[in-house]
């Protein structure tokens, strides 16, 4: 009977079944509706990309119903606002790049989909929706219908627990099982005992070995036979075609010396081969494992968050301390740590970190709020429904929208390495069976499958992302946390540092403040002290820890200038805060103009001004110092060059030191460097300085004690840690020279390896047992060095 193809999914199907549409050939009607729907929205380039990509879409009448209840699908998504909804989907069909294409491409599909991002090594989708428009029950049908059905366990959402895959540990279970018993049946054959029942049952042992060989043969290696057809079918080269190749060829020698009564074979390698590799492999899974607990969310955010311990108490504790049920304070322009209602009357929330849209949303007392939003004007309260472990608010650090695009030069190095390692691999294996297959087909066999084993670059693909790893690991544990491993490498590079002054090579904790002008009243000072309690200002908090406690009032309206200051209304009482330039001092207010201060303006009438004479971080002049001798060293200021001249003392000659300038000034300034071919590093606090760290090619944020953090920067650096800044900068670069030297250490190994497997003096048991044992070498090797910098280093 003759048989075709179908178009969309590739299924076998009988001529006389067949379906005609479109001159296209389908298998049933749900493909065929599938490319219908393709068709209309312009997305038949879908079959471009893979032959036959599709899966047949599934009858589901009535399935997701209840996904009509609200307080399930509450369960089910990450983040939920009045026009924003986002959840991530498992979709277990995905297996190609037309499925990722596809998936990406929804919004074109349905309205109501702002964007969805694929994970394919999670088998997931990530949707971003407008509730308003488009449900989730209908996302599902809408993925059932084009053939991604998700899979969806309330239960696994509802206690945050994924299934977790032992596949891998039946596998080496089963590996182990058959080379054990495989080994001891075999010991009668090499030590060539003489005895009467074994002589004669000689082909029931080796028939019983066979057997036991079959299911580490046909299961435990299965995942080396699947990852080499997909390669295959791919166009690509990948390192488990040559493992799987190796794998067959011992399993048909060894089923051939059987059969011919040349021997028992090498049934007794082949298993421990499959077993030692299921070893290396399940070793690299516990290492990166690893990695991920030591990148655990907490290592992101130190910075801490206003807690209201009483209503006249307040304290700053760290963000991952923050338990269910306390009260927060949020300031203007902080970030909401974790999910809670908010206590106040009323807030603006300005979502953009999460959905990318500027717009702020209004919230009333009561209302849910997310993590991830930035509070935007006057000082709001709100009490806690979640820690930080089950907010939103980790995920967003590692986000890929707030990504640079760098140049991944070691991941390309490791990848152009893999991608001709595999051809040339096989050429070197094909070349000693031929060259041995003339004196001994024993020996060329063993030479062939050793060869195609123990050059395993497993060991080489480990190296970048482990030492890397580990560096973030030991990084952080002095405080300073990367946002990802490629800030490493960027850091490497550097060679301009540009430093911000107030807030960052000055301290916000410490100042001697001074007040020039009309004597204060009461009243006066609790209407200063209420505004600067919702500012985020390195200046506003400096002056809030400086005055005095008051009582709390209400503030009506609240506005942080940029670069100005602020403006609010108390009891219909205008109050400004900040520059010369806002607060309009009168001209004998415009004495010393060159110092630091900030202006105040009551009810429409000049009061004075608070002048603060900065206290310079601890240990400054020496890290300029140290900086200077390597890289071209900046300092940009929004204030005036009143402390040009303290600072000239303190820092380097030459240093180049910039006044006055505005935060789009500042981003300008770095643009320019970088025209000129300058790896420029940014180290700012966060606030004023968000466009010049994202333009930077690393942006490091100072923290305090506040919660300014940004994902406009690359790095968060504790204040106490400012110091050794240098340190790091060193230490980045010992990661780079570590990453070269375990390179030619795993080429070294397969070159030693390689000359004695092609000479045949090593046996595929024995390459079996070298390859894991590599991995374990240059894991050991690169995880000593990174340790022995980090103690070296001064």
């Amino acid at each position: 009977m003759e048989k075709n193809n179908c178009f969309h999914c590739g299924l076998d199907i009988v001529k006389e079944e067949v379906i005609l549409f479109d001159e296209k050939e389908f298998c049933c009607n749900g493909c065929k509706t599938v490319y219908e729907i393709f068709s209309l929205n312009d997305l038949t380039c879908y079959y471009d990309f893979e032959n036959a990509p599709g899966a047949t879409p599934q009858d589901i009448n009535g399935k997701y119903d209840f996904l009509d209840n609200d307080s399930i699908v509450s369960k089910l998504l990450e983040f939920q606002e009045e026009s924003t909804a986002i959840i991530s989907l498992n979709i277990p069909h995905i297996h190609c790049s037309s499925c990722i294409w596809i998936l990406e491409n929804l919004q074109r599909l349905q309205s109501g989909i702002n964007t969805s991002q694929v994970n394919f090594p999670e088998k997931k989708v990530r949707i971003n929706y407008n509730p308003e428009i488009v449900s989730l029950k209908n996302i599902v049908y809408l993925l059932s219908s084009i053939g991604y059905e998700p899979y969806i366990s309330l239960e696994n959402y509802e206690t945050g627990k994924n299934n977790v895959d032992r596949s891998l540990t039946y596998k080496l279970g089963v590996a182990f099982f058959c080379f054990g018993n495989i080994m001891l049946l075999s010991f009668p054959e090499y030590f060539e005992v003489k005895e009467y029942w074994l002589d004669n049952y000689k082909p029931f042992f080796r028939g019983l070995i066979f057997a036991l060989s079959l299911p580490s043969f046909l299961y435990s290696a299965s995942g080396y036979y699947v990852s080499a057809y997909k390669s295959i079918k791919l166009k690509m080269l990948n390192i488990d075609i040559p493992i799987a190749l190796g794998i067959v060829v011992m399993f048909i020698r060894s089923t051939f010396d059987i059969i011919m009564n040349y021997g028992s074979g090498f049934f007794d390698s082949l298993t421990g081969l499959i077993f030692f590799m299921l070893l290396g492999k399940m070793f690299q899974i516990k290492t990166y494992s690893f990695l991920n607990f030591e990148r655990d969310f907490k290592s992101y955010f130190p910075i801490a968050i206003t807690k209201i311990v009483s209503d006249a108490v307040e304290e700053s504790v760290p963000v991952y301390d923050v338990q269910k049920g306390d009260r927060l304070l949020i300031r203007n322009q902080e970030l909401i740590p974790v999910d809670g209602i908010l206590i106040s009357e009323k807030a603006d929330i300005d979502y953009s970190f999460v959905t990318g849209e500027a717009i702020p949303i209004t919230k009333k007392s009561g209302d849910k709020i997310f993590a991830g939003g930035k509070q935007i004007g006057k000082v709001i309260e709100m009490e806690v429904l979640h820690s930080v472990s089950q907010s939103y608010l980790t995920q967003l650090w590692s986000n890929d929208v707030f990504q640079k695009n760098v140049e991944q030069k070691h991941k390309t190095i490791t990848d152009r390495i893999s991608r001709y390692f595999t051809p040339i691999l096989l050429l070197i294996a094909l070349a000693g069976f031929g060259y041995w297959i003339f004196f001994d087909a024993n020996t060329a066999f063993n030479v062939f499958t050793a060869v195609l084993i123990v050059a395993c670059p497993c060991a080489l693909a480990l190296t970048a992302p482990f030492t890397m790893g580990n560096m973030l690991r030991i990084l952080g544990n002095k405080h300073f946390y990367l946002k990802n491993a490629l800030v490493i490498e960027q850091l490497a590079k550097v060679d301009t540092v540009v430093f911000d002054k107030t807030g960052t090579i000055t301290t916000n904790t410490s100042s001697n403040i001074t007040y020039e002008g009309e004597v204060l009243t009461e009243s006066n000072i609790v209407l200063i002290k209420n505004v600067l309690r919702a500012s985020n200002h390195p200046l506003s908090r400096m002056l809030y820890d400086f005055l005095p406690e008051k009582k709390r009032v209400k503030l009506d309206s609240f506005e942080e200038i940029t670069g100005k200051g602020i403006q609010a209304i108390i009891d219909g009482v205008d109050v400004q805060m900040g520059s010369a330039a806002l607060c309009s001092p009168p001209s004998e207010g415009l004495t010393d103009v060159l110092q630091t201060s900030v202006h105040i303006r009551i009810g429409g009438n000049y009061y004075g001004k608070y002048i603060f004479n900065n206290e310079y971080r601890e240990g400054l002049s020496k890290l300029f110092g140290d900086l200077s001798t390597q890289y071209q060293i900046k300092v940009l200021s929004g204030d005036n060059e009143g402390e040009q001249a303290l600072l000239a003392t303190l820092l380097p000659a030459g240093t180049e030191m910039i006044f006055n300038q505005k935060p789009e000034q500042k981003l300008e300034f770095i643009k320019k460097l970088q025209e000129q071919g300058k790896n420029v590093m940014m180290v700012g606090d966060g606030l004023n300085d968000a466009g010049a760290l994202a333009q930077s090619n690393v942006g490091i944020s100072i923290s305090e004690n506040v919660n300014v953090f940004s994902p406009a920067c690359d790095a968060i650096l504790d204040a106490k840690e400012f110091k050794k800044l240098n340190y790091f900068l060193k230490l980045s670069k010992k990661a780079i020279t570590t990453i070269k030297m375990s390179f030619a250490l795993s080429l070294l190994y397969n070159v030693v390896g390689l000359s004695f497997a092609i000479t045949g003096n090593l046996l595929p048991l024995v390459a079996a047992i070298i390859m894991p044992l590599s991995t374990i070498t240059i894991v050991s090797f690169v995880t000593v060095m990174s340790n022995y910098y980090s103690r070296k280093i001064k």
